[in-house]
């Protein structure tokens, strides 16, 4: 298994717990933490702990994300080809163009345009 593989896997992991979290939470302050009666004013139960988590945790994972995209383009294998255009690169060989169609033989007969003559109308 490569290590861009296991970037890849890590990747799909965090990107669906940003998901996860970022649909429990609610733009207007509800969420997970109005389930537990953190509507008003009194934080029962830790409700604004909850809010902190759910805060940090999309901060924390966002910033895991951006971190393992950015070392997984150093775990790419490129196959030992140099990341530089040959395009720009005016010593790089170029590919030689196909050989044209071979000319026909000379020696064949050229074909005969009158129709052929029926025998039996002779």
């Amino acid at each position: 298994m490569s290590t861009f593989t296991i970037f890849l896997a890590l990747i799909v992991v965090v990107a669906f717990l940003l998901i996860v979290v970022i649909m429990v939470q609610n733009p207007k302050g509800g969420g997970l933490s109005s389930s537990f009666g953190g509507g008003g004013t009194q934080q029962l139960g830790g409700v604004k702990k909850t809010t902190d988590f759910l805060d940090k945790s999309t901060w924390t994972l966002a910033t895991l994300l951006l971190a393992l995209i950015l070392l997984s383009n150093v775990a790419i294998n490129r196959g030992g080809e140099s990341a530089e255009s040959k395009a720009l690169d005016k010593n790089a060989p170029t590919t030689q163009p196909l050989p044209a169609s071979q000319p026909l033989p000379t020696n064949t007969p050229a074909p005969n345009n009158a129709a052929p003559k029926d025998k039996a109308a002779q």
